[in-house]
């Protein structure tokens, strides 16, 4: 980090931050110091009453922006709104995803772009728009993956397709972008359950696949988010899977 990163407050844009892992990623970067953009597309409320939470704390700290992600006019409204505040963007994390289960045979076009749109699509030009502001900083890049990029999940091929070419963008953005910036990947396993249940049967089998033997926290993406982003300068093109072992039982 340079001495005039040091001197300043850092500035970091979370996508998809006004609830569960996002929220948390955000209050733990502000705990930081870093001043935050909370992204959100559809959550206004969830979205004001952390921002509200986090100025609070520090007045003028947080500040909501709002995109749609999967087109590419919002998106580049979204890097004006961040270019209006700051000339220097320290940290982009690309959390915003939707996810939901695909059958093959069954998969309309709606689907597809839907989940290209938020774990991909959205990721590359947001990152891309926002290149300047970035590279002003020496700022960098995480990209939240999944474990199933790598190993496929019944019943999702689209969705496992979509973080499958995230991580791709991860490394491939890595060697285009270095020096300058750094950009690396966040792969979480059972951290919390998506928001249309799960049987619990479902869920042990997941558990008992573990190494841990045990769901993870928010917090625990949250800590590894702060420390590619913060405490890694000599990190860049890594894939960190924070998922308790369970990417050696899948």
């Amino acid at each position: 980090m340079s001495e005039t990163t040091k001197s300043r407050n850092r500035h970091a844009l979370i996508t998809g931050a006004a609830r569960r892992i996002g929220a948390c990623i955000a209050e733990t970067l502000h705990q930081r110091g870093c001043d935050v953009f909370l992204h959100y597309n559809q959550s206004r409320g969830a979205v004001d009453e952390l921002a509200d939470k986090l100025n609070s704390l520090r007045p003028g700290s947080a500040i909501i922006v709002q995109a749609e992600l999967g087109d590419t006019e919002q998106i580049n409204q979204l890097a004006g709104q961040i270019k209006a505040y700051t000339a220097q963007l320290d940290l982009l994390v690309n959390n915003a995803s939707r996810f939901f289960p695909t059958p093959v045979g069954t998969t309309t076009m709606k689907q597809w772009d839907d989940l290209m749109d938020s774990n991909l699509r959205g990721p590359y030009f947001l990152t891309q728009a926002l290149l300047p502001a970035l590279t002003t900083a020496g700022g960098s890049v995480i990209n939240l993956l999944d474990v199933h990029a790598v190993r496929p999940m019944i019943d999702h091929a689209v969705y496992c397709m979509a973080k499958a070419g995230l991580q791709m963008m991860t490394l491939a953005l890595a060697r285009d972008l270095g020096p300058q910036i750094r950009v690396n990947g966040i792969a979480p396993g059972a951290i919390m359950w998506p928001e249309h249940e799960l049987d619990s049967e479902y869920q042990n089998n997941i558990l008992n696949r573990t190494v841990m033997k045990r769901a993870g926290t928010p917090e625990d993406i949250a800590s590894a988010v702060a420390y590619l982003g913060l405490d890694a300068p000599y990190v860049t093109g890594q894939i960190l899977a924070v998922d308790g072992g369970r990417s050696l039982n899948i």
